[in-house]
């Protein structure tokens, strides 16, 4: 059933319109490992952060 145009206020509106605004996520080259990788998120395959060593990496 329809709603009348009348009942759905301004904010319920901006509600919905505002994942329109939802861009792609950026993503950086990192300066040792050539590789993509999210801004401000850690390096999963080398376990670096801003030139620390953060997370220790799994030997195979």
């Amino acid at each position: 059933m329809a709603v009348p145009k009348k009942k759905v206020t301004r904010m319920k509106r901006g509600f919905r319109r505002s994942a329109d605004a939802l861009g792609q996520p950026a993503y950086v080259e990192d300066k040792d490992s050539g590789e993509l990788r999210r801004p401000h998120h850690v390096d999963l395959k080398t376990g670096m952060y801003r030139g620390r060593q953060i997370l220790q990496v799994k030997e195979d």
